[in-house]
């Protein structure tokens, strides 16, 4: 850019103009520092193995490239994942993902009671902590259950002047075992993780919390209900919807009507929202609510039986 030179030689006016111009500047440019933005994802990306279990099978070359588009298109500074097979399965993706031109250098990867699938974190930041859950239980019936998937738990350093804690879960599906009742099951681990929140509320009052990821079951389900919490230490459901044109405003019955859907199940052809981002109070405050949204990509489910979903926020405390 060019050097704004101001001279006595100059007309009043044009001093004045210019002035006015180099002021202008310098507000844009104070504004544009202020508004720094960061944005947090999750994503189910249904048994992402690099290698077949009993169970399951191995992710396709092609559901694999479907994941990376889908996570490419958000442009995600921190990304939460439920499904991820094993190290080397992660470790393909952030390599894949970097490749492609989104570097998410540091990572953690929790592994829990089940032995196939796992959670993960990628992200642009680095951590200043990191405490994996891997090993709780519950009584239920007279009989002892492990939370299946663990639950991934981080601080995350922004920068000089932000941070904030992330906590991703994947709760109990609702595919019935002869065990225990599954809803059952889901409300135990969902009370599991609840301690994980009030543990960082404990800490402090004024956290700066995400709680992200699949949580297998509808807003309205005591499961979720359990996590979301109540009174002061409620979390806020961000609740992205679909970009697709919709201008929904006015009330909040209209507003309920943006598509919010995240996944598919194709045994009773249902689309449902049960993957989630919600917020403690105190980092609701530095939420961008116009820029959280469902991802929607053309054959988005060759990639998951979910889809993405990403929530924005700015870099300081309000």
């Amino acid at each position: 850019m060019a050097e704004l030179v101001i001279t006595t030689r100059m007309k009043p006016r044009s001093r004045l103009f210019l002035h006015a111009t180099v002021l202008a500047a310098f507000l844009l440019s104070l504004t544009l520092a202020a508004s720094e933005t960061f944005r947090v994802a999750t994503y189910n990306v249904e048994n992402y193995l690099d290698a077949p279990t009993q169970t399951r099978h191995a992710k396709s070359p092609e559901a694999k490239a479907k994941v990376r588009e889908s996570i490419l298109a958000l442009k995600p500074d921190v990304l939460a994942l439920q499904e991820m097979g094993s190290v080397a399965a992660l470790q393909e993706l952030r390599a894949s993902l970097k490749a492609e031109g989104l570097d998410l250098p540091y990572s953690s990867h929790v592994t829990g009671f089940d032995t196939n699938i796992h959670l993960a974190i990628l992200s642009k930041f680095p951590f200043t902590a990191r405490r994996p859950h891997t090993n709780d239980d519950f009584l239920l019936g007279g009989r002892r259950f492990h939370v299946s998937r663990g639950f991934a738990e981080a601080d995350v350093q922004v920068n000089t002047n932000y941070s904030f804690t992330l906590i991703t879960a994947h709760l109990k599906s609702k595919r019935p075992i002869p065990e225990a009742d599954e809803g059952d099951l889901r409300q135990e681990e969902a009370k599991v993780l609840r301690e994980k929140i009030e543990a960082r509320f404990a800490a402090n009052p004024n956290v700066n919390l995400v709680v992200l990821g699949d949580l297998n079951d509808t807003k309205d389900a005591a499961s979720t209900k359990e996590v979301i919490g109540r009174c002061k230490h409620k979390l806020v459901d961000t609740r992205p919807a679909e970009r697709n044109g919709d201008e929904l405003f006015g009330s909040r019955t209209l507003e309920q009507r943006n598509v919010t859907w995240t996944h598919y199940y194709a045994k009773e052809d249902l689309y449902s929202r049960i993957d989630y981002i919600l917020l403690s109070p105190g980092m609701a405050r530095e939420w961008v609510a116009s820029e959280t949204y469902v991802l929607t990509i053309p054959n988005w489910g060759l990639g998951s039986d979910h889809r993405p979903l990403v929530a924005t926020f700015e870099a300081e405390d309000n």
